[in-house]
């Protein structure tokens, strides 16, 4: 190695110590970023090059230091883990969330409740028995009825609006989920052409993978990395992104729960209306299971289904006590007259009304002021299949299910909390070690800088000073 090699060896050195300071900084600088990765430079040794002639040596030793980019220290494996973590996070939050505001309205157990509307119901029946023809125990009758309707009403149109917020929020989510795929696909145009120019592209990287870990976390998916740098991204088996190329998606189906039956919500390709996208996860996924309709078994959507159990609550108190009702006589002498009417345009909770308006109306006997058929009614609620267990059974199944729901939510947000910390654990800033970097690039820069000092010393006496000894 000559003495001028020297000079560009230490050279080398002065520059590759130069920018691993320069990334050090950077990691520090962005220590507490969402999302930044940290960086190291790579590097590798310049070998020396072979001299033939008179004033070649035999042994020589390399050309410096070479710089062979800026590495970015994540793990695939481990954003894909987050990613899937993530998705089954979003969904059973989503469920978990329903469903606990579902088992809110119904105020179950309590003094609001249902099963305390009823009890009260059947007291009222009690005392007309006892006092038949009466108007006052009458009143409170009518006035107890007029109230358990008025809350079974209530209680579907809770639902109903419970329906339509989650339906919006999940139109949120998807617009949400197309503003990421847009970002993705930008991202993946200036990454290609910065990976094409030989630039680094590690803060872009970051940025896309932050926008598909929201991907995840709304909508479920996989990751597929190309050779050109850009990532295509699945949904449903079908490419949300691809390249540069972006697919839109949109929410379809019924804006009212009651038309949900025939025309359901879900989420659907702007370019194929109708093509449904079965998601294996996610928010949306979990939107979608809330919203969908009744299937008559019981297994349908959270929502629907509840609905129709109080459609089927308020069609069995009405046919349970009309049944009964219906055999005795009212003050004018006839029979046949039902307590309770079911309007036929409305669902049965919110159609189920009250009949009679005072006394006179009431059936209180077979013949008379004799309170049988007042008893008989007041005893409704103590037999089997009466509207009482049927209540009993609406809400256990609901408090079942949101227990359910919450304990899956606990156990994913637990997967995701681990999946991300290992993530973080890799890919994460540690200030400690990054100082130790930076101690470690400046002395080998101090000591590239002494070497260029030696090298400069030694050419100046062989330029300078040779052959001036003895004049």
């Amino acid at each position: 190695m000559s003495t001028f090699s020297g000079l560009n060896t230490a050279y080398t050195a002065l520059v590759a110590a130069r920018q691993g300071l320069d990334v050090v900084g950077q990691n520090i600088a962005n220590a507490s970023t969402d999302g930044y990765t940290r960086q190291r430079v790579n590097t590798s040794a310049i070998g020396s090059v072979a001299q033939v002639g008179p004033l070649s040596t035999r042994f020589s030793v390399g050309q410096g230091v070479s710089v062979d980019g800026i590495a970015r220290l994540g793990n695939t494996f481990l954003d894909a883990r987050a990613r899937t973590a993530s998705a089954s996070s979003g969904y059973w939050d989503v469920r978990s969330s329903a469903m606990a505001t579902l088992e809110g309205t119904l105020q179950e157990p309590g003094s609001n409740g249902i099963s305390a509307s009823l009890q009260k119901f059947w007291a009222a029946w009690s005392d007309m028995g006892n006092n038949a023809g009466k108007p006052a125990p009458a009143a409170v009758l009518i006035s107890q009825a007029n109230a358990l309707t008025a809350q079974v009403a209530t209680g579907y149109q809770q639902i109903d609006a419970q329906w339509s917020s989650v339906r919006q929020e999940t139109e949120g989510n998807v617009t949400a989920l197309n503003d990421a795929g847009k970002q993705i696909a930008d991202l993946n145009a200036r990454i290609r052409s910065t990976v094409a120019a030989g630039a680094p592209a590690n803060e872009m990287i970051d940025q896309r993978n932050t926008l598909a870990a929201t991907v995840a976390k709304l909508a479920g998916g996989i990751v597929r990395e190309s050779p050109d740098g850009t990532v295509e991204v699945l949904i449903g088996g079908n490419a949300l992104v691809s390249g540069t190329i972006f697919n839109e998606v949109k929410l379809g189906g019924s804006y009212l729960m009651a038309g949900a039956g025939a025309d359901p919500v879900q989420l659907e390709w702007a370019s194929r209306p109708g093509s449904p996208i079965a998601l294996d996860g996610g928010s949306i996924a979990g939107g979608l299971a809330v919203l969908a309709p009744a299937d008559g078994s019981g297994t349908g959507g959270a929502l629907a289904e509840a609905a129709a159990s109080y459609n089927t609550f308020a069609t069995q108190l009405a046919g349970q006590v009309n049944a009964v009702h219906s055999t005795g006589v009212i003050a004018d002498g006839t029979t046949g007259h039902d307590f309770f009417a079911l309007d036929a345009t409305l669902p049965p909770a919110l159609g189920l009304k009250v009949i009679p308006t005072d006394v006179s109306g009431i059936s209180t006997g077979t013949s008379g002021l004799d309170g049988s058929i007042a008893d008989k009614i007041a005893q409704i609620g103590t037999v089997a299949g009466s509207p009482d267990s049927v209540w009993s059974t609406i809400v256990s199944g609901i408090g079942a299910a949101s227990k359910s729901a919450e304990q899956q939510s606990a156990i994913a947000d637990l997967t995701t909390t681990t999946a991300v910390g290992a993530q973080l654990s890799n890919s994460s800033v540690d200030l400690d070690e990054e100082n130790m970097n930076m101690l470690t690039y400046q002395r080998a820069y101090q000591g590239a800088a002494r070497v260029m000092t030696a090298v400069d010393e030694l050419l100046d006496t062989l330029i300078n000073h040779t052959g001036l000894v003895g004049r």
